[in-house]
């Protein structure tokens, strides 16, 4: 009797060993799922150089969040970001234009992702002592036919032409609303609007154009018709130099990139980070543009 007792012991101690070990290789199991369930991947996002401090900052933020998740951001200009989104040799192309607008993009082929808007301002040298122009005379100015500050009430001074390179998607936009089909003067050409701030405050006389978010008090923002250069006159489309800042993803996003993507919209960036930074959120529009730049009201 003893011994019965014993065995059948004996056996019910092997079998609670058991079932604790299943209950913790189930515990591994799901702690295992949970780990590789984890966003991870790799996201390469290049173009626009007045887009690139907002998905630099708000990748910075997105990994800190999501350690397995690797985001390189680089400038370039927006015609290299849509070409090079489109061959697929990067995960995401930063554009300040609708793909329809570049030549030599399929736009079909393409995924829209608007996650701001971004007004542009002519900008000059302090030293010019001009703060309003009126449109006409912003877009004589770039066209060549305009050449000293005293003839629009500045000093008697030089006035020197910085334009962006072609290819870029400021250039197109501040072309589009302000020259309208008119040719450019030839002038030095410079491929991001860091560079172009830096030789517009040292250089005496100096003209371009910027994206508020590279307007300091270091250079002079000029209103045009009296009107100024503000994130409300653009919402409102009263400021007329402004774009979408578009992701463009090749086909669907998915993985990494979708969830990165879904962040740039969240209310952590559009809600703070792009007002911080100098852009507009593209849920306070009043109105809308599309791809051939016909505004209306929303």
């Amino acid at each position: 009797m003893k011994k019965k007792t014993i065995i059948s012991l004996v056996l019910s101690f092997a079998a609670l060993i058991l079932v604790l070990t299943g209950c913790g290789n189930s515990k591994d199991s799901s702690a295992s799922k949970s780990t590789s369930s984890e966003t991870s991947g790799k996201i390469t996002a290049v173009g626009s150089t007045a887009l690139q401090p907002l998905v630099e900052k708000a990748a910075s933020n997105f990994q800190k969040k999501n350690s397995k998740v690797n985001i390189t951001v680089q400038g370039g200009g927006s015609g290299t970001g849509l070409s090079q989104v489109q061959d697929k040799s990067v995960t995401i192309g930063n554009s300040d234009i609708f793909a329809e607008e570049k030549q030599g993009i399929d736009s079909k082929k393409l995924t829209d992702h608007q996650v701001a808007v971004v007004g542009m301002a002519p900008v000059v040298n302090k030293d010019v002592n001009v703060k309003n122009l009126s449109m006409d005379q912003v877009k004589q100015i770039f066209t060549g036919k305009i050449t000293n500050w005293k003839e629009v009430g500045g000093k008697d001074e030089k006035i020197t032409v910085v334009n962006r390179a072609k290819g870029s998607g400021t250039r197109a936009t501040f072309e589009a609303a302000v020259l309208k089909g008119t040719e450019a003067v030839k002038s030095q050409e410079q491929d991001s609007n860091g560079t172009v701030q830096k030789i517009v405050e040292s250089t005496p006389g100096a003209v371009s154009y910027l994206a508020f978010s590279y307007i300091t008090d270091k250079i002079q923002s000029i209103s045009i018709d009296n009107v100024k250069p503000t994130d409300e006159n653009v919402e409102s489309d009263k400021w007329k130099i402004w774009s979408y800042e578009h992701m463009y993803t090749n086909g669907k996003a998915d993985g990494a990139t979708s969830k990165f993507l879904d962040y740039m919209n969240s209310k952590d960036v559009q809600d703070s980070l792009v007002k911080d930074m100098g852009y507009i959120s593209i849920h306070n529009m009043k109105v809308q543009k599309d791809s051939k730049g016909t505004v209306s009201s929303k």
